[in-house]
């Protein structure tokens, strides 16, 4: 399964490219929040492929669930995709866009891949091994590397959202004596944690699944880990919520290793 998500991120990647170089259209949701010819182009290359190899397998969909269409995912298995994460980064010709896909199982992210076009690095992983690679060409998938979170010394490296951060979050920072932090756009975040270029990722403004998902799978299987701010582990499928709408996350705060 893993090889097929690669294949679909990397082949909407190249498509979100050819309209980078070009320059894109933009428009505007309901919530105000950009989207563009390549979120729509990219989401349907996405369902395409996915839906031909996993029929039984539900999709949500960023620009779908916008446009109002959303599966049954009772079945608690199902694939959470962001066809283009980090629009305004990609709008503002910054490189920290990411494509996203993620498989869903029982509520939680237990294959992931993230492709940052723009960069040539693709991050993908199972329950068992997080790895990254290189694309060149914009689509032959390099030889990989396994990656790990590093372990925590006595100064901590934060990550901070470029386009979202917050005074929650700076204040956060401040509460845990944590001064050296870098502000980077997408789910990357969560793949330097992995990755062991980072130590923490404090969120406390609105992200939705589709945003962290993939992310969030590679950062699990490197032996990290993202928790509410009650420590629980986040989790995915989220419908019908009291207090927010479906698939919002609450505040979180990821990690790498102890």
């Amino acid at each position: 399964m893993l090889d097929i998500l690669e294949e679909a991120a990397v082949a909407a990647g190249k498509a979100i490219l050819d309209i980078y170089h070009a320059g894109p259209e933009v428009s505007y949701k309901p919530d105000c929040s950009p989207v563009t010819d390549a979120d729509e182009n990219a989401e349907k290359i996405i369902l395409d492929r996915l839906t031909s190899a996993f029929p039984e397998i539900p999709i949500v969909a960023e620009e779908a669930v916008s446009a109002g269409h959303v599966p049954d995912i009772s079945g608690q298995r199902f694939f959470l995709v962001d066809p283009l994460d980090g629009t305004k980064e990609f709008v503002g010709r910054n490189h920290d866009f990411t494509v996203n896909i993620a498989l869903i199982e029982k509520g939680e992210p237990v294959a992931g891949v993230v492709y940052a076009p723009a960069l040539g690095i693709l991050y993908a992983a199972t329950r068992s091994k997080a790895k990254k690679s290189v694309i060149s060409g914009q689509r032959d998938i390099g030889p990989e590397t396994v990656i790990g979170c590093r372990s925590r010394g006595d100064r901590l490296v934060a990550l901070a959202s470029r386009s979202h951060n917050s005074l929650e979050t700076i204040a956060y920072l401040a509460e845990h004596g944590i001064t050296d932090y870098e502000a980077v756009g997408s789910s990357l975040k969560f793949c330097l944690l992995a990755e062991g270029l980072a130590d923490i990722y404090p969120r406390l403004s609105r992200t939705m699944e589709w945003d962290t998902a993939a992310g969030d799978a590679v950062l699990r299987a490197a032996g990290g880990e993202t928790v509410t701010m009650d420590g629980n582990p986040l989790t995915y499928g989220k419908r019908n919520q009291i207090f927010d709408i479906d698939f919002a996350n609450p505040h979180f705060v990821s990690r790498g290793k102890n």
